[in-house]
């Protein structure tokens, strides 16, 4: 655990940084600088970074008066950006929160959430207004950005609500907690875990039954029921699968996230391009920016459920953390589309590791 002393010193070495390179991004900076984003953020003495209370249901509870607004989520290697609504909330039935929209679709785990703040910076198309959260470590975990048509009179009165005047001058960080050491594939009981896959009912089970037969995603997918529930691909199969997706016009579904939270994109995707070392999709309501380096492993997994098989492409880092992950457009009840399938198989054919 360590606090963010000296912040003056930081506050310099923050600003210096920027007359270097006025174009770095925050996050960017607080690599360079060995700290956290939240940590950077909490040097203003501006007035632009405003800290609020860690209220995070009550705070969430009061995000649908913002009306349409861009929603945020990424990790070190993915960026999704939706734009949208939040509707539906689920906020009250333990540390798992829900946003269901058509829009703004989110899985929050609110017991990783630790910092809020209200943010106001400067924009290449003007000032930019956003509620900014965090986790224990200070690295983001979800950003709601004011768009045009979003109710500013209303996001100054959750500001006004919720601004913690009492928040101490320091942040206190913690360091990130070490990975789970992964099992030997020979102390897992490799039968009765494909045993338990093939059982699988609803893709929201996946994650319970590997809690109880304590292995690592990829493990699983290294385990799973042969010939073709985890097939490993090379990973142009990324590229591959959105661009056709794209071309054909078929509904998908994309899947970011990071310990914190999950946002869904459910949709057609259209205008896909490269720029800068990144692949993008740069569609009016959804925005996904991939680097596509860091993608290291992908496979194509099968799940059984009530409606039929669920098939995804899965797309992880060397570290084995997921980075995206992409279905079918589908909902509980109606089975996958014939289109997705007859896609993904095509790209498993063309793309398969020997």
């Amino acid at each position: 655990m360590s606090t963010t002393a000296s912040t003056a010193s930081l506050a310099e070495r923050y600003a210096e940084l920027r007359t270097q390179d006025p174009t770095l991004r925050i996050r960017n900076a607080a690599t360079a600088l060995g700290v956290s984003e939240a940590e950077l953020l909490n040097t203003d003495t501006t007035g632009a970074v405003q800290r609020l209370q860690p209220r995070f249901t009550e705070i969430l509870a009061h995000v649908p008066t913002l009306g349409r607004v861009m929603a945020l989520t990424r990790n070190d290697d993915v960026v999704h950006e939706r734009m949208g609504v939040y509707l539906n909330p689920s906020l009250d039935k333990g540390p798992v929160g829900l946003f269901v929209g058509a829009d703004i679709d989110l899985r929050m785990f609110l017991d990783k959430w630790a910092f809020a703040f209200a943010v106001a910076e400067r924009g290449r198309d003007g000032d930019r207004h956003s509620l900014q959260f965090f986790d224990k470590q200070g690295t983001a975990i979800h950003k709601i950005y004011l768009i045009e048509e979003s109710d500013r009179a209303a996001y100054e009165a959750l500001v006004a609500a919720f601004v913690d005047p009492k928040a101490a001058a320091e942040l206190t960080i913690y360091p990130a907690p070490a990975p789970r050491p992964e099992l030997p594939d020979a102390r897992v009981d490799g039968e009765a875990f494909r045993k338990a896959w093939l059982a699988l009912e609803d893709t929201h089970d996946f994650y319970l039954m590997l809690r109880d037969h304590c292995v690592s995603r990829t493990q699983a997918l290294r385990l799973a029921p042969p010939p073709d529930h985890a097939v490993p691909v090379k990973t142009a199969a990324f590229r591959a699968v959105i661009t056709a997706a794209a071309e054909r016009q078929i509904p998908i579904m994309v899947f970011v996230g990071n310990p914190g939270n999950i946002q869904i994109h459910t949709g057609t995707v259209n205008k896909v391009m490269d720029a800068r070392g990144w692949f993008n999709v740069l569609d009016p309501d959804f925005n996904l920016h991939v680097r596509e380096e860091a993608l290291t492993q992908c496979w194509v997994v099968r799940k059984p459920t009530r409606d039929g098989m669920v098939t995804a492409l899965e797309c992880y880092n060397d570290a084995g953390e997921q980075l995206v992950q992409l279905f079918g457009k589908r909902k509980p009840g109606i089975p996958e589309l014939e289109e997705w399938r007859s896609l993904v198989a095509e790209v498993e054919h063309a793309q398969r590791i020997a």
